[in-house]
Protein backbone atom coordinates (compact mmCIF):
# COMPACT_ATOMS: atom_id res chain seq x y z
CA UNK A 1 0.00 0.00 0.00
CA UNK A 2 1.26 2.92 -0.98
CA UNK A 3 -0.24 6.87 0.22
CA UNK A 4 1.27 10.16 0.09
CA UNK A 5 0.13 13.62 0.79
CA UNK A 6 1.17 15.81 -2.17
CA UNK A 7 -0.65 18.60 -4.53
CA UNK A 8 -3.26 17.68 -6.67
CA UNK A 9 -4.38 20.55 -9.43
CA UNK A 10 -3.06 23.25 -6.86
CA UNK A 11 -4.34 21.62 -3.92
CA UNK A 12 -2.58 21.41 -0.80
CA UNK A 13 -2.22 17.67 1.04
CA UNK A 14 -3.69 16.89 3.65
CA UNK A 15 -3.01 14.45 6.70
CA UNK A 16 -4.65 11.46 5.72
CA UNK A 17 -8.47 11.47 6.74
CA UNK A 18 -11.38 9.35 6.13
CA UNK A 19 -14.35 9.51 4.57
CA UNK A 20 -17.96 10.58 4.20
CA UNK A 21 -21.46 8.60 3.94
CA UNK A 22 -24.26 7.32 1.93
CA UNK A 23 -27.52 7.96 2.75
CA UNK A 24 -29.66 5.28 4.11
CA UNK A 25 -33.23 4.45 3.72
CA UNK A 26 -35.56 3.96 6.58
CA UNK A 27 -35.63 -0.07 6.82
CA UNK A 28 -31.70 0.24 7.06
CA UNK A 29 -30.71 -0.41 3.35
CA UNK A 30 -28.63 2.02 1.86
CA UNK A 31 -29.55 4.25 -0.88
CA UNK A 32 -27.60 6.59 -3.04
CA UNK A 33 -28.61 9.26 -5.89
CA UNK A 34 -27.16 7.68 -9.44
CA UNK A 35 -25.81 10.39 -11.26
CA UNK A 36 -26.65 11.11 -14.84
CA UNK A 37 -23.01 11.39 -17.09
CA UNK A 38 -22.78 11.51 -20.65
CA UNK A 39 -22.44 8.35 -23.02
CA UNK A 40 -18.97 8.14 -22.48
CA UNK A 41 -18.84 8.70 -19.07
CA UNK A 42 -21.46 6.38 -18.09
CA UNK A 43 -19.24 3.57 -20.30
CA UNK A 44 -16.19 4.39 -17.81
CA UNK A 45 -18.59 3.77 -15.01
CA UNK A 46 -20.06 0.62 -16.28
CA UNK A 47 -16.35 -0.66 -16.88
CA UNK A 48 -15.51 0.45 -13.27
CA UNK A 49 -18.56 -1.84 -12.19
CA UNK A 50 -17.22 -4.88 -13.69
CA UNK A 51 -13.73 -4.31 -12.20
CA UNK A 52 -15.03 -3.00 -8.49
CA UNK A 53 -13.62 -5.54 -5.85
CA UNK A 54 -16.48 -7.71 -3.71
CA UNK A 55 -14.75 -6.62 -0.34
CA UNK A 56 -13.50 -3.56 0.35
CA UNK A 57 -11.71 -3.11 3.90
CA UNK A 58 -13.39 -6.52 4.92
CA UNK A 59 -16.64 -5.36 4.17
CA UNK A 60 -18.99 -7.57 1.54
CA UNK A 61 -20.36 -5.63 -1.26
CA UNK A 62 -23.90 -4.23 -1.00
CA UNK A 63 -25.01 -1.87 -3.78
CA UNK A 64 -27.38 0.81 -2.52
CA UNK A 65 -30.74 0.93 -4.16
CA UNK A 66 -32.04 2.12 -6.79
CA UNK A 67 -29.24 -0.36 -8.48
CA UNK A 68 -27.37 0.73 -10.94
CA UNK A 69 -23.83 0.31 -12.42
CA UNK A 70 -23.28 4.48 -12.06
CA UNK A 71 -23.19 3.11 -7.60
CA UNK A 72 -21.44 0.61 -5.33
CA UNK A 73 -21.68 -0.11 -1.58
CA UNK A 74 -20.08 -2.35 0.92
CA UNK A 75 -20.83 -2.91 4.02
CA UNK A 76 -23.28 -1.21 6.70
CA UNK A 77 -23.29 1.35 7.31
CA UNK A 78 -22.13 1.90 3.75
CA UNK A 79 -18.89 2.78 2.37
CA UNK A 80 -20.80 4.25 -1.12
CA UNK A 81 -19.42 4.55 -4.66
CA UNK A 82 -20.78 6.89 -7.62
CA UNK A 83 -19.36 7.07 -10.71
CA UNK A 84 -20.23 9.78 -13.33
CA UNK A 85 -20.52 12.79 -10.40
CA UNK A 86 -20.18 16.13 -11.49
CA UNK A 87 -16.68 17.91 -10.89
CA UNK A 88 -17.28 19.53 -7.08
CA UNK A 89 -16.42 23.33 -7.38
CA UNK A 90 -14.02 23.08 -4.45
CA UNK A 91 -11.65 21.41 -7.45
CA UNK A 92 -10.94 25.19 -8.12
CA UNK A 93 -9.61 26.07 -4.84
CA UNK A 94 -6.07 26.14 -4.15
CA UNK A 95 -6.43 25.43 -0.93
CA UNK A 96 -8.75 22.20 -0.98
CA UNK A 97 -7.46 19.47 0.60
CA UNK A 98 -5.93 16.18 -1.55
CA UNK A 99 -4.30 12.94 -1.02
CA UNK A 100 -2.90 10.03 -3.58
CA UNK A 101 -3.44 6.49 -2.47
CA UNK A 102 -1.68 3.92 -5.05
CA UNK A 103 -1.40 6.24 -7.84
CA UNK A 104 -5.24 7.48 -7.64
CA UNK A 105 -5.59 11.17 -6.72
CA UNK A 106 -8.33 12.24 -4.48
CA UNK A 107 -9.57 15.53 -3.32
CA UNK A 108 -11.11 15.41 0.35
CA UNK A 109 -14.30 17.24 1.53
CA UNK A 110 -15.03 16.99 5.41
CA UNK A 111 -18.92 17.46 5.78
CA UNK A 112 -20.53 19.41 8.68
CA UNK A 113 -21.46 15.56 10.02
CA UNK A 114 -18.62 14.09 10.51
CA UNK A 115 -17.93 12.19 7.66
CA UNK A 116 -15.95 12.60 4.64
CA UNK A 117 -16.26 12.46 0.71
CA UNK A 118 -13.28 12.05 -1.82
CA UNK A 119 -13.49 12.25 -5.33
CA UNK A 120 -11.28 11.61 -8.01
CA UNK A 121 -8.94 14.18 -9.93
CA UNK A 122 -7.14 13.69 -12.95
CA UNK A 123 -9.50 10.88 -13.91
CA UNK A 124 -11.61 10.82 -17.60
CA UNK A 125 -14.34 10.49 -15.27
CA UNK A 126 -15.46 11.76 -11.46
CA UNK A 127 -15.53 8.78 -9.16
CA UNK A 128 -17.00 9.65 -5.74
CA UNK A 129 -16.33 7.80 -2.49
CA UNK A 130 -18.53 8.39 0.67
CA UNK A 131 -17.78 7.09 4.07
CA UNK A 132 -19.78 7.84 7.14
CA UNK A 133 -18.66 9.39 10.50
CA UNK A 134 -18.67 5.31 11.38
CA UNK A 135 -16.11 4.39 9.30
CA UNK A 136 -14.01 7.17 9.79
CA UNK A 137 -11.41 5.12 12.47
CA UNK A 138 -10.40 3.09 9.14
CA UNK A 139 -8.44 5.43 7.41
CA UNK A 140 -7.72 5.43 3.82
CA UNK A 141 -8.23 1.60 3.50
CA UNK A 142 -11.43 1.94 1.83
CA UNK A 143 -9.42 3.81 -1.27
CA UNK A 144 -6.50 1.27 -1.17
CA UNK A 145 -9.26 -1.32 -1.71
CA UNK A 146 -11.05 1.10 -4.87
CA UNK A 147 -7.70 1.93 -6.44
CA UNK A 148 -6.43 -0.72 -8.81
CA UNK A 149 -10.20 -1.06 -10.04
CA UNK A 150 -9.91 2.71 -10.55
CA UNK A 151 -7.29 2.72 -12.44
CA UNK A 152 -7.71 0.14 -14.32
CA UNK A 153 -11.03 1.60 -15.62
CA UNK A 154 -11.03 5.02 -15.65
CA UNK A 155 -8.37 6.32 -17.62
CA UNK A 156 -6.34 9.35 -16.34
CA UNK A 157 -6.89 12.76 -18.02
CA UNK A 158 -9.97 15.17 -17.69
CA UNK A 159 -13.12 14.17 -16.89
CA UNK A 160 -15.62 16.29 -20.05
Amino acid sequence: MHFFRHRLLGLPALALLIAAAGCSSSDGSPSAAVPSPDAKVAQLCRNLDEVLPRKVDGLERNDPEPRSALTAGWGSPAIILRCGVVRPAEMDDPEADGVEVDGVGWLLQKRDDGSFRFTTTLRRAYVEVNLGKARTEGGVAPLVGLAPAVKKAIPKGIAG
